[in-house]
């Protein structure tokens, strides 16, 4: 084998092993973002086909292919009993596919579309094994439809306390009024709304002024709401002096790898893109994310405001969240508990600790702090709610000064339930009516 396996990752397999042997026939590896999960899956393929077993990789990005690929090779892996497929093409040539005796899938909090589901029911003899840092879906639910057992080893809090992942300091709106926007279909927000949004200038905090303040200087990806935000953001930042190019799924590809070697090279200080540098988009290393773009999707709060923890030694990550995502989810390492089929309510919790922003360092503290414990600074008077305009500052989030209610809409499954998500979060009059109307609940 021509890849080290981190015990870690030798114990995943091993696991994974044990499952098969007591009956499993697909089991989810859960592997949190920067863990090395493409390690795993090529030695787990390795094995496979250094018996002459033929396996199917599936995934829904062309930037994953190609990267797993250049792994397998680098793992010696024989690639004659491998097929790499987009789901998209695969579910269309199913007759034309060899039968799998392993079908391994990444990013599996996809693979509850219907695609999958053929695939699967096609090569019903094969067993799977899933690979996801996030197994739920957008609305919450779990991953049961697919798999029969969560395989965890380790936490992205352990991953960062071994110098796997660096440390990052989280600066977050107080509040973000996220119930002025709609859902689609999706279950995301409406992409077209958060545009508007942006064109009327209803951002929290100046995008700018707060990259100078937290982290001058420094490489970082921006992840806006719209293309159009995304290219005004970058001539913002080039107006200001600070070299920033923008791309999307649109971009010619040697227009894209120049702009990426640019940033590479510290030419560009930052990339602001439209949901294009997520799940399998290799870039550089930077340390600073800022976010824009609004969600509901765990597994694409987590793909991004983890995208500049990438272990250095002396490195702090930061990330600058300018749209309240952290209210919606918590931060990026908080403990979780995975499930197949969740538990209704079980995250369900309130906020037991208020916070403040001291004005002269940032720094989160106690709402009951008399005095900043970071600076010294001493606060005269409490720190009122941050209204919604440029003006707003970011404060400092960490795990001791933030609790908050995981819960979202969808939670909800009656007007009283709506009513009382309405109250808890301080929503507007008009709010739980119009989101019932909307579900049917009226």
């Amino acid at each position: 084998m021509s890849i080290k396996l981190r015990p870690y990752q030798q114990n995943l397999i091993i696991k994974t092993k044990e499952a098969f042997f007591y009956g499993h026939v697909s089991p989810c590896i859960v592997s949190p973002c920067g863990s090395g999960k493409s390690i795993v899956i090529s030695e787990i393929i390795r094995t496979a086909t250094s018996k002459k077993n033929h396996v199917l990789f599936l995934v829904h990005r062309k930037e994953i292919l190609e990267q797993i690929r250049a792994t397998l090779l680098l793992n010696k892996v024989d690639m004659n009993f491998v097929e790499l497929g987009m789901i998209q093409t695969v579910v269309r040539r199913m007759n034309n596919t060899r039968k799998p005796k392993l079908i391994v899938v990444d990013e599996s909090h996809h693979a509850l579309a219907s695609s999958y589901k053929k695939i699967f029911t096609h090569f019903n003899d094969a067993k799977i094994i899933s690979f996801t840092a996030t197994p739920v879906r957008l609305n919450g639910g779990g991953l049961g439809d697919i798999n029969d057992i969560l395989i965890e080893e380790v936490s992205t809090k352990w991953l960062i306390e071994n110098h796997f992942l660096s440390p990052y300091k989280y600066f977050a709106p107080e509040v973000m009024e996220t119930f002025q926007l709609h859902v689609k279909r999706t279950g995301d927000y409406d992409l077209t709304e958060l545009d508007n949004q942006f064109t009327e200038r209803k951002i929290w905090g100046d995008v700018i002024a707060h990259y100078k303040k937290l982290a001058d200087g420094e490489q970082a990806i921006l992840y806006a709401s719209s293309i159009y935000q995304s290219k005004k953001m970058a001539a913002s930042f080039q107006e200001a002096n600070i070299p920033s190019e923008h791309i999307d799924g649109k971009t010619p590809k040697l227009v894209r790898d120049e702009i990426i070697q640019k940033f590479r090279d510290g030419e560009i200080k930052v990339l602001c893109n439209l949901d294009l540098i997520g799940e399998g988009f290799d870039v550089p290393d930077c340390s600073t994310v800022i976010m824009l773009r609004p969600t509901q999707s765990l597994s694409l709060y987590i793909q991004q405001s983890m995208r500049g923890m990438r272990y250095r030694p002396g490195k702090t990550s930061i990330i600058i969240d300018h749209v309240g995502n952290v209210t919606r989810f918590g931060l990026p390492d908080m403990e979780r508990t995975w499930s197949l089929t969740p538990k209704k309510g079980s995250n369900a919790t309130k906020a037991e600790a208020p916070v403040k922003i001291c004005k002269e360092c940032f720094m989160t503290v106690l709402q009951t702090d008399n005095k900043c414990p970071h600076c010294g600074a001493v606060f005269k008077v409490e720190a009122k709610a941050i209204e919604v305009d440029e003006s707003a500052e970011l404060k400092e989030i960490d795990e001791q000064t933030f609790k908050l209610d995981f819960r979202t809409p969808e939670d909800c499954k009656s007007m009283k339930e709506l009513y009382d998500y309405a109250k808890t979060h301080n929503y507007k009059r008009g709010w739980a009516y119009h989101q019932g109307k909307a579900r049917g609940f009226i």
